[in-house]
């Protein structure tokens, strides 16, 4: 039985070990871990790209079962160089995943993540399928060209057209057929107010959108993330495409996953992920649990998904 508080998750937790990991001459990782040391190990990966942990993401799993591990990617959170782009891709942090693992001298894992985190998941668990044991993803994007253009060219707008003028504000009109690369020259930018400027309207946008209801934690909790590397972060993956061989790469190699036990979660009104996404990965991978929440929209901490997510790592605790 999930023993989890009134918001949904496990009561909150303290890391019992930190450590740092060099990976590249240039960067450095920041890991820590929580709850049992002797328990089921699990990887939560975080999202964005550029976001970092937050201490909430500690507590979709039963601190007493599970040896909880937490990481911040490349350029984010406490990893430096704090919003360092180079050899900083996707197949560079999934290689990072795999040397974290070795690191801590963990054969098999349960690997977990939302949004960007989702990606990276199912990215790591499509190369190095033998070392996982079990996925829970909420809110996953599959990085399609449609995913993106849905945030950032039409779709999310119809149902939010004052922020999505704000957003666009920043931006001459002449540029707002790729907001993406658009914001993406600002936000590198040698002039730290055109950055500071841009960080924070891509901010609000994303914010706007995040979950059903107005999420003033989730803003609070994103706000200098934003700045420091998020919004950054975002674009530089957006204009790349993720380094996928293709627009479909992650869809069509989801036939690899069908072996490892998995449970995809998605609110019912998730406008930065919307519930297609997880359909046609059920199309793909028959064997998926697709749990779509009622009440909620795309917020890791929305209190439905905060229950799905803890009843997905319950379910695996003992597995």
């Amino acid at each position: 039985m999930s023993m989890s508080g009134t918001d949904g998750f496990y009561p909150p937790i303290e890391p019992y070990a930190t450590g740092r990991l060099r990976v590249s001459d240039l960067h450095e990782l920041y890991y820590e871990e929580c709850g049992n040391p002797r328990g089921k190990p699990v990887v939560f990966l975080h999202g964005g790209p550029g976001a970092g942990v937050i201490p909430v993401y500690r507590r979709a799993f039963d601190p007493a079962r599970y040896r909880i591990v937490l990481f911040d990617q490349r350029g984010a959170g406490r990893s430096t160089p704090k919003g360092e782009l180079r050899d900083n891709t996707t197949w560079h942090v999934v290689a990072d995943i795999e040397r974290l693992r070795a690191h801590l001298g963990i054969d098999r894992w349960q690997v977990a993540g939302g949004s960007w985190g989702g990606t990276l998941a199912v990215a790591y668990a499509q190369t190095h399928p033998d070392r996982v044991t079990e996925m829970i993803l909420r809110g996953v994007t599959l990085w399609r060209k449609a995913e993106m253009n849905w945030n950032h060219k039409w779709g999310a707008n119809w149902l939010f057209p004052e922020a999505w003028d704000a957003f666009n504000a920043l931006i001459p009109a002449d540029e707002r057929d790729d907001l993406p690369r658009a914001y993406y020259r600002r936000l590198t930018d040698p002039d730290a107010t055109v950055r500071r400027a841009a960080a924070r309207a891509w901010g609000e946008w994303e914010s706007a959108i995040v979950s059903l209801v107005p999420d003033a934690q989730f803003v609070d909790d994103h706000a200098q993330a934003y700045e420091d590397s998020l919004s950054l972060m975002e674009c530089h993956y957006m204009v790349n495409d993720a380094w996928l061989r293709s627009d479909t790469q992650l869809l069509d190699d989801l036939h690899k996953l069908r072996l490892i036990p998995a449970v995809a979660v998605f609110g019912r009104y998730d406008l930065i992920t919307p519930v297609q996404i997880g359909w046609d990965m059920k199309q793909r991978w028959p064997e998926l649990d697709l749990v779509v929440v009622p009440d909620a929209g795309h917020a890791f901490a929305e209190p439905g998904i905060a229950r799905a997510m803890v009843q997905a790592s319950d379910r695996f605790a003992g597995a």
